[in-house]
């Protein structure tokens, strides 16, 4: 039985007073969801100059720290960027590589991502690999195979064995920050290929136990129905994530509540 995974995405939101302020709040909620918080694992995700504030703050509660990107160098001549080593230096556990609004917005491409998962996991964080479609992609009828060929160049292609840890998020760009949301129906068809093509590549037994989330504007009202497909382990989650009462509330509908 794998674990369910609720990772929260902050964007670009939140100063480092309301960061800290939103990461306690989140942990003193956990307290009273003790039994809900033993059965999720949880990782915030705040954008990089409050993330030692959300560590700090987290310190003691069953939380994970996530870092929203990082560079694919350990060190350097890179201005504005930030290392895996750096970050787990600043108290992360995680990072999320590849998220769609860096694929579309920055132009960022599946050797970039790539690069970025294996220098992730080099310096001990736990790579979040985003992939997923645009609508048109969608609407011709080939999702499959732009996911197959995003695992293929964005994890296949540096991860010859297993890696200790990888997490795969699928977000359908169509349903982020659009207000549509993936159907059930249509998240499992694509979690269960993404677990199938793991399985291919890292053998069944470590694509068994792998966690793949749905990265498609998770809410309290959609997250059950979600969370009971068969291959859809958690969520990559953004709005909902920045509001105490809905983060906590998808916990315990994750739990099993």
């Amino acid at each position: 039985m794998r674990k369910p995974l609720g990772a929260g995405n902050w964007k670009m939101n939140k100063t480092i007073a309301e960061a800290r302020a939103l990461a306690a709040g989140i942990a003193r909620g956990l307290a009273d969801l003790q039994e809900a918080a033993e059965k999720v694992d949880i990782v915030l995700g705040p954008p990089y100059l409050s993330l030692s504030a959300v560590a700090e703050a987290a310190a003691g509660a069953p939380l994970g720290v996530a870092g929203q990107d990082c560079s694919a160098e350990a060190g350097g001549a890179f201005t504005g960027e930030v290392s895996a080593p750096m970050l787990k230096d600043a108290g992360a556990t995680h990072v999320i590589v590849g998220h769609s609004e860096r694929r579309e917005l920055l132009s960022e491409g599946d050797t970039q991502v790539a690069a970025k998962a294996a220098a992730a996991s080099a310096g001990g964080l736990v790579p979040v690999v985003c992939i997923g479609e645009p609508i048109t992609t969608r609407e011709a009828g080939a999702t499959l195979d732009r996911i197959g060929f995003q695992l293929e160049h964005s994890v296949f292609s540096v991860f010859k064995n297993p890696p200790g840890e990888l997490v795969i998020a699928y977000e359908p760009v169509w349903a982020i920050g659009t207000g549509k949301t993936a159907t059930p129906a249509q998240a499992q068809e694509v979690h269960a290929y993404i677990r199938k093509r793991l399985g291919e590549n890292f053998g069944v037994d470590w694509a068994g136990n792998s966690r793949i989330l749905y990265g498609g504007s998770m809410k309290p009202g959609n997250a059950a129905e979600l969370l009971a497909q068969p291959d859809i382990d958690g969520g990559l989650i953004g709005g909902a994530s920045l509001v105490e009462a809905d983060f906590l509330e998808i916990v315990r509908i994750a739990a099993g509540g």
